[in-house]
């Protein structure tokens, strides 16, 4: 299947450009995020890509499978938040 490039739906901390960038490029989307950050504040070029990334990248199609663009530790995270509170014993 074709690999396409999406504002993250499920990684998002303002538009979803850092978290998109992390999925396409299957790099942690944090690293991407202190790219961001650093050139914005050492050459002072950070916020022009990503607002020029936030208007270009379109948001992922509703119909699209979600668990193809999560991480998988993200999802082993949740799995394990879920658990029932009844199954643990003081044994």
């Amino acid at each position: 299947m074709e690999k396409k490039l999406y504002r993250s739906a499920t990684n998002r901390k303002f538009a979803g450009v850092c978290g998109g960038l992390g999925e396409y490029f299957n790099v942690d989307p944090t690293l991407i995020r202190i790219i961001f950050v650093a050139a914005f504040f050492f050459a002072g070029v950070g916020l022009f890509p990503y607002i020029i990334l936030m208007l270009i990248m379109p948001n992922p199609p509703q119909n699209i499978d979600r668990n193809r663009y999560t991480d998988s530790k993200h999802e082993t995270d949740q799995q394990s938040e879920n658990h029932d509170d009844n199954q643990w014993s003081d044994f």
